[in-house]
């Protein structure tokens, strides 16, 4: 039998199975009707549309691989937190009616880290895992995305790109015209959203996979980072998107100190070293400045 704590895992687990399975039909409707003609949508739209083999399937994929990839995410923590025998839970998804159909997940660490090794190792699996997942539903999904005449800005929901998608992009179609859109199939969608998740995680403050990354490699030394960190955060919700605003608040609630770790003395091999060097990478590759366009506080305010 499951305890009582593994029955709120999966609870939790087929809830967010289902939220994002109902995101997914959203976005496959988006792919598959954007830029038709309205009246030929709103006929279209009914109830026998649930039961569409294609809308199910694209449903399906998008929340499979947007599971996948936080998964992976969280079993690159909890994996390695078994490899050094610190405790931790299994991971904890978190359904919510969003534009994605999630908040990610996170697992909780219930023994401490003795060694900073082990704390770059743990922080650092989970975002590179995710990132590495991320990477090939994002191009895969793009080769199944389509180019479209543009639409009306004004009933558009516009998303940012990260860096990798601009590139990527690029690679797949060229040059995109700006009288042209691009609709991502909702695998490419689940890729984005990867990406987002893994940017998140990786702001280095705090308790976040970012901040026990930098802890691990400089020690006490962040400390004085951590309110400017906020500020940036602030100045992007101001000026980008206000959801930085709501990280702020989220990151300053978790605590902005990290707690102590003690160092080996050994100093760090080289693999640790190119590892945070590939994990600044993967954080510029992802970082979004304005996940979602005309939404920052200027704008709300307008």
């Amino acid at each position: 039998m499951l305890s009582g704590k593994r029955w709120l895992n999966l609870v939790l687990f087929i809830l967010t199975i289902l939220s994002t399975y109902f995101v997914g039909y959203l976005w496959g409707i988006n792919y598959l009707f954007a830029g038709q003609n309205p009246d030929e949508i709103s006929g279209a739209l009914n109830l026998s549309l649930f039961l569409e083999p294609a809308l199910i399937k694209l449903s399906l994929v998008y929340s499979l691989s947007l599971l996948v990839i936080l998964l992976g995410h969280e079993l690159g923590h909890y994996l390695t937190c078994r490899r050094y025998r610190v405790q931790a839970s299994l991971p904890f998804f978190i359904p919510a009616p969003t534009l994605i159909g999630t908040l990610g997940a996170f697992i909780r660490i219930k023994s401490p880290l003795t060694r900073r090794e082990e704390l770059f190792d743990v922080g650092a699996n989970g975002p590179i895992t995710g990132f590495l997942l991320s990477v090939p539903a994002l191009f895969a999904g793009l080769q199944l995305s389509r180019l479209i005449p543009a639409l009306p800005r004004e009933s558009s929901i516009l998303f940012g790109e990260p860096l990798l998608l601009k590139l990527f992009v690029r690679l797949t179609f060229g040059p995109v015209a700006q009288n042209q859109d691009l609709i991502l199939h909702p695998l490419a969608v689940a890729g984005w959203v990867g990406l987002l998740v893994t940017s998140f995680n990786l702001f280095p403050v705090g308790q976040l996979d970012g901040g026990h990354i930098l802890y691990a490699l400089f020690g006490e030394k962040i400390r004085k980072l951590a309110p400017g960190i906020i500020l940036i955060l602030l100045v992007l919700g101001i000026f980008y998107w206000a959801g930085w605003l709501i990280w702020a608040v989220l990151i300053s609630v978790m605590g902005l100190r990290h707690p102590p770790v003690a160092a080996s003395g050994q100093g760090f091999s080289r693999r640790r070293i190119f590892l945070s060097l590939a994990v600044a990478l993967i954080f510029i590759l992802s970082f979004i400045p304005a996940p979602i366009s005309g939404n920052s506080l200027l704008d709300l305010l307008k």
